[in-house]
């Protein structure tokens, strides 16, 4: 009997959620997620100093101002920490757009082909590249855009089927419903401790948009991602990847068992749902709707700004 880990590299990719180098060598995922949390958490710890002290000077020569400084040397960890993870896993890396931007349509389509741009320059092709961006009306309107250029965008901070719709039809090239995220309103507001694996709001929520993908020919792939327990992760094997902390994979490859495969398109036939259109205002009418993600993809680009203004503070604090 195998653990519980390599049985479901079977039926899903596995994809690291870390900045961490060392994490993501022992596990070997196919592809790798970051975030300005994570990249904040990597940059303070000391066995990558001279990456960040390297990034953060050369982005210092090329500054004529502060606010350029600071643009210049975000980026440049984001993709420094990219490259460094693209030498490890034999897939994509995910990077994300500032979330400052994530109502400024053309402020997302610019930063991320500067983002694709500095990793052209550092010997990465464009196609080992997703560029993440928040699910906003405006995020996933900037996927599209990009979507001409061949750059490759990944959607995260999704909660709602709404959000996973408009995405579907903008042809973008993969979602990231945030399982733990729901979980944690929905325990919040229910005043429940905990919920089994198979009626995890999260869970649920990943389940209903891959039956509808699935059943209506959408490229898009979904990546679960969150996650809060390994029963979430096992209740959505079979889902086209997910995206797990290193806690999580540790207990996966610790654990053995017989793991079932959950999902999967020919299971998707039972569960049919009726194709949606959604034009801007029928999406903001639906999302506003669903309380809960309108609360959580607020809530979402409030850390992850905030996550970016503690990055720019620890930049700010090398330059004195």
């Amino acid at each position: 009997m195998s653990n519980l880990l390599k049985q479901l590299r079977q039926y899903s990719i596995v994809v690291a959620d870390t900045g961490d180098f060392a994490g993501i060598k022992k596990f070997q995922p196919q592809d790798a997620t970051t975030n300005p949390s994570l990249i904040a958490k990597a940059a303070t710890m000391p066995e990558y100093r001279d990456l960040v002290d390297k990034t953060i000077a050369d982005a210092r020569k090329r500054s004529t101002s502060t606010e350029i400084f600071l643009a210049s040397a975000m980026d440049g960890l984001f993709v420094a920490f990219g490259v460094e993870i693209l030498k490890i896993v034999p897939g994509r890396v995910s990077t994300e757009v500032d979330a400052r931007l994530s109502f400024d349509v053309q402020g997302s389509v610019d930063k991320a082909r500067t983002l694709i741009s500095l990793y052209e320059k550092a010997g990465q092709p464009q196609e080992r590249v997703l560029v993440k961006l928040a699910s906003t009306w405006e995020g996933i309107q900037a996927a599209k855009i990009l979507a001409k250029d061949s750059i490759r965008c990944n959607m995260t901070l999704l909660f709602s089927f709404a959000q996973a719709v408009a995405c579907a039809e903008a042809k973008v090239q993969l979602i990231s419903p945030f399982v733990g995220r729901i979980l944690d309103w929905f325990k919040k507001h229910t005043g429940k401790d905990a919920y089994p694996a198979h009626e995890d709001p999260g869970v649920l929520s990943v389940a209903r948009i891959y039956n509808y993908y699935k059943n209506h020919g959408y490229a898009t792939e979904i990546m679960g991602a969150s996650f809060r327990n390994s029963g979430e992760i096992l209740e959505l094997a079979g889902c086209d990847l997910l995206t797990i902390s290193p806690g999580l994979l540790q207990e996966l490859h610790d654990a053995q068992g017989e793991l079932e495969r959950k999902l999967s398109p020919e299971k998707a036939k039972a569960n049919q749902e009726d194709k949606l259109s959604l034009d801007e205002k029928a999406f903001r009418w639906m999302l506003n709707e669903d309380q809960m993600a309108t609360e959580k993809l607020a809530e979402g680009i409030r850390l992850f700004a905030a996550d970016a203004i503690k990055l720019e503070k620890m930049i700010l604090s090398e330059m004195k």
